[in-house]
């Protein structure tokens, strides 16, 4: 069956960014001048995915309302003539067919997966963390469905990392499966290993392609780490399983950019990248950045 719908994750309380998530959704954070969730939704919809149901929890209000019209404000901006900036308000709207769930209890990725079995009734489908944005320029999700279409079964999003940061991660152990240089398949999954403990270096970034077989494996999933039912998990039993019991699982190695928006690190790098390359604010930020570290390196 073609994957048409995607499973956007968003009810977390996003404590490393407090208190500026005291009240606003760290979804809703702005990567220079959009919010972090419309990168991953206009991922979603490049992909081919026009049906997109969002996993919210409370005070999050504000995810509904970004992809809702702004009568008001259109209308301000039309007498104003301001095309620019109306484009860029109505672009949100229309990207996608938008749906919402709430969690309810915060009981971890797999259960916010295990909500959205209703709406996803019986076809594979795509799941993609907020926290991952992935740069339109490397077409990871494409390739992922592509992956998911020709062997079945599920597929996860590897990356390379240090051996040192792979406790950060769910962690696959893999081999080769003559598809393609990209393409293995995942034997194994370990959520958040220690190092020694690691069967490799290979990190699960936050997009995945999933037969729908994962809802009866979440069912009877128990907590693991962190007392949270762990999608890792499921999948580690998905792999286990036969291609014709909803099973097996592969990994499509990505060593494209990738912006992390979960760790405030990060997040600020992601910002000062996405800047240099806007055409609009790039040459001025650059070369304000330039002076600026330079001026820095000398103080220091």
């Amino acid at each position: 069956m073609p994957v048409t719908k995607a499973v956007v994750p968003a009810a977390g309380l996003g404590t490393r960014f407090l208190p500026a998530t005291k009240a606003t959704p760290k979804e809703m954070l702005p990567v220079v001048d959009k919010p972090a969730i419309q990168y991953v939704v206009e991922e979603a919809a490049a992909a081919g995915l026009s049906d997109i149901l969002m996993v919210t929890g409370r005070n999050k209000r504000a995810l509904e309302d970004h992809f809702d019209r702004a009568y008001e404000l259109e209308e301000l901006l039309s007498r104003k003539g301001d095309a620019d900036k109306l484009r860029r308000v109505q672009e949100s709207v229309s990207l996608a067919n938008m749906h919402y769930v709430r969690q309810g209890d915060p009981k971890g990725l797999g259960h916010a997966v295990l909500v959205a079995e209703q709406h996803v009734a019986g076809q594979p489908f795509a799941v993609l963390l907020g926290d991952d944005l992935i740069d339109p320029r490397d077409p990871l999700l494409a390739r992922m469905i592509e992956v998911q279409q020709e062997l079945g079964g599920s597929v996860v999003a590897l990356m390379e990392v240090d051996p040192a940061q792979i406790h950060l991660y769910g962690c696959a152990a893999v081999k080769a499966n003559g598809f393609g240089p990209d393409v293995f398949h995942v034997t194994d999954l370990v959520e958040k290993p220690e190092p020694a403990d690691a069967p490799s270096n290979y990190a699960v970034i936050g997009r995945y392609v999933l037969d729908p077989a994962v809802f009866e494996v979440l069912k009877k999933t128990e907590p693991g780490r962190g007392g949270e039912i762990q999608l890792t998990d499921a999948l580690r039993t998905l792999a286990t399983l036969d291609l014709e019991e909803g099973g097996q699982v592969h990994g499509v190695l990505f060593d494209g950019r990738r912006y992390d928006t979960g760790d405030r690190a990060d997040y600020l790098r992601a910002i000062v990248r996405l800047a240099c390359e806007r055409e609009d604010l790039g040459p001025e930020f650059r070369g304000w950045l330039k002076d600026f570290v330079g001026t820095e390196m000398q103080q220091n």
